[in-house]
């Protein structure tokens, strides 16, 4: 859904030897070393057409195998629950993605579009050479709220403190798109490419 274009060519990019394969073909999924999960748009539409494409079990698959980048809707929908049209996601994590909203949020739009500063929360290879506080590109209106403090790779604020990367394992995923953040998102992207978990 949304952002394939930009996020393959900025992989291409950062690993010009490698194949960069826009696919949602299950075989191919399962047969990838790596895969990145983009997003943007409606977490409805983006769970029917993960069903509909057939490539629904083979994303579960690679989230539980193989080294797993989820970038904004790819983060959020690894979780059981999502407030946006009350939509069941894949339930790879414990917890829910609600909306932004509150009386913390006064003055502030939604949805949050633009930069933001990223508290890194531990040492962890997709950090590398990304300082701690560096800043990232977002455009959402809701986040994810683990139900396992452990698995939280990153906050942010925006009125509010949020989770903004998990990591388990094999899975990394984040709500900014390092896509569209410069040196910094290209510098996430190849740490991702080098990355054996």
């Amino acid at each position: 859904m949304g952002n394939l274009r930009s996020v393959s060519k900025a992989l291409e990019h950062v690993a010009p030897k490698d194949r960069v394969l826009v696919t949602a073909d299950p075989q191919a999924i399962r047969s990838a070393d790596k895969v990145v999960v983009p997003g943007q748009g409606a977490m409805p539409d983006c769970m029917r057409q993960l069903a509909m494409s057939g490539a629904r079990d083979a994303v579960v698959e690679a989230a539980r195998t193989k080294p797993f980048l989820g970038l904004c809707i790819g983060l959020q929908m690894l979780f059981e629950r999502a407030e946006e049209g009350d939509t069941a996601c894949l339930g790879i994590f414990e917890g829910t993605v609600p909306r932004f909203g509150g009386v913390a949020l006064r003055g502030l739009k939604i949805p949050q579009k633009g930069w933001n500063r990223v508290d890194q929360s531990g040492n962890h290879a997709m950090w590398q050479n990304v300082p701690d506080g560096t800043w990232f590109y977002f455009v959402h209106s809701y986040y994810v709220a683990p139900r396992d403090g452990a698995i939280r790779a990153a906050t942010c604020e925006y009125g509010t403190p949020f989770t903004c990367a998990v990591a388990r394992d094999n899975i990394f995923a984040v709500q900014f798109h390092p896509e569209k953040s410069a040196a910094a998102g290209l510098q996430l992207l190849s740490n991702f490419v080098r990355w054996r978990p």
